[in-house]
This record gives structure tokens, sequence and C-alpha cells, in this order.
């Protein structure tokens, strides 16, 4: 079945209006095939360039789930953990997702290195729905019981594959105890505009037979009605106007 629009895909009216309030008309192919997914609980390894939507791919399923779930975080705990292996990378992950909460009782947090760890310290402190962070700051932060991730439930690895080649994936078992991960509804995605190792989008997927490819469609997405800005928003070239 041909998927449309957002409303197609099963989000919740909170979530439409707020994609139709900031110009988002129609998902992009990776969101297409991944948000259905992911709201059924599923694992998922998504494929896709930047610029094609990928943090609303996994973001949005995640953000209905969440705020269906009704609960809040224990202090110095975590609903949900985004991984990205750089700090520009969480940043504009975190952005997207700040947009996607609005109206919403769910707080995003971001831990990055090059700040300070101190002020990173003070908002784990009471606890965020979704953690963004670089593997090697989040894994400090657990070093110093600044953070447990027992209570999460959904695990992203944005750009997995990179994370990889860093060697940052070995460690997740050291922040992630073993029950946790085997509870996960995780999602991995890899951009599929690298070349290189290709197992890093699928570590601690329980079921990797679930794929969402933007790979044939990317490159005409992110240049639809002008020249894309880069940034991983719902659809550049779905808003109103056809400018990212």
């Amino acid at each position: 079945m041909h998927l449309s629009t957002f409303k197609d895909l099963g989000l919740s009216e909170h979530i439409l209006e707020t994609l139709t309030a900031n110009g988002f008309e129609k998902p992009t192919p990776i969101q297409a095939q991944a948000i259905p997914l992911v709201l059924k609980g599923n694992d998922l390894i998504g494929l896709a360039q930047t610029g094609t939507g990928k943090t609303a791919a996994f973001g949005l399923p995640m953000i209905e789930k969440l705020v269906a779930e009704g609960k809040r975080p224990d202090p110095r705990n975590i609903r949900a953990l985004v991984l990205a292996p750089t700090r520009e990378l969480v940043n504009q992950i975190a952005a997207n997702l700040k947009l996607f909460v609005k109206k919403s009782p769910l707080k995003i947090g971001v831990v990055v290195g090059g700040v300070s760890i101190n002020k990173q310290t003070e908002q784990l402190a009471r606890g965020v729905d979704i953690l963004v962070a670089t593997p090697g700051r989040l894994l400090d932060l657990v070093a110093r019981k600044a953070v447990t991730l027992t209570q999460g439930r959904y695990l992203v690895l944005d750009e997995a594959d990179q994370m990889l080649d860093l060697g940052f994936i070995p460690d997740l078992p050291l922040a992630v105890h073993s029950e946790v991960i085997r509870g996960l509804n995780t999602m991995a995605t890899k951009d599929n505009s690298r070349t290189g190792n290709q197992q890093g989008s699928q570590g601690g997927n329980k079921n990797p037979g679930n794929f969402a490819n933007d790979r044939d469609k990317a490159s005409e997405a992110g240049r639809k009605g002008g020249q894309s800005s880069g940034k991983d928003m719902p659809h550049e070239s779905g808003r109103k106007g056809g400018r990212s």
C-alpha cells in the first residue's frame, strides 16, 4: 500500500498538527517505510542519505510511543537514547526532536564533549525523556553515575556504521546492561552515501529483517524545489513552497 501522507502512517493528531504548523506535508520514502514499522514496535535498520528525513523516521514514532506511555523518567534516568558520532550531528538531531515534541510534556537532553560536564550532570539530575548523546561523553557520565539507563526502552544508533568505525559500538554494553538491551526497541541508521563497514547498522538489532531504504530517491528528495540545506528535517522538499 502506498502511504502518501503523514496521516496515512498512523501518526496522532497532535503530531500531525505539529508537522502541519511547520509546513511539512508529505513523508519521504524512508519515513513512509520506517514510521509504521516502529509504531508497531519493530526494530529497524534504515539506509538513507543526510537530508532525507532520518531523524523524523525514527523520532516521530518514538515520540508517539513515549507520549502514549504517559510516564516520567526518574532522576538521573532516561526513557530513550539516541547516539550519534559527532557533536554537530547530536545538536542537529536534538533541534529536530525539540521541534517535534512541542506542546508535549517530553524533555530532550543533550550531552556532548567540549562543553561543561557539570552543567550536563545538572540537566540529567532531573531526568530526561530522550537523551541525545555522543558515545564518549555518555560513557563519561555513566562512569560518574550522573546518569543511568535502566528505564531506557528505545535505542537509536544514528550513523551506526561510523560509530563502529570509531570503535564506540563495542563499548555500549558498558553503559547499557544486557537485560535492558534485550528489552529495547532498537533503530539504527546508516548514511548510504558512505562506503565502509556495513555491519555497524546491524549492531544490537533483535530483528534485522526490517529495512527501510532511501537509496534510490534520496538525492531527488533532497534537491526537489531547490538545493537541500543538509538538515535532517522531516522532508525539506515536502515543505510548502518546496523550500528547505
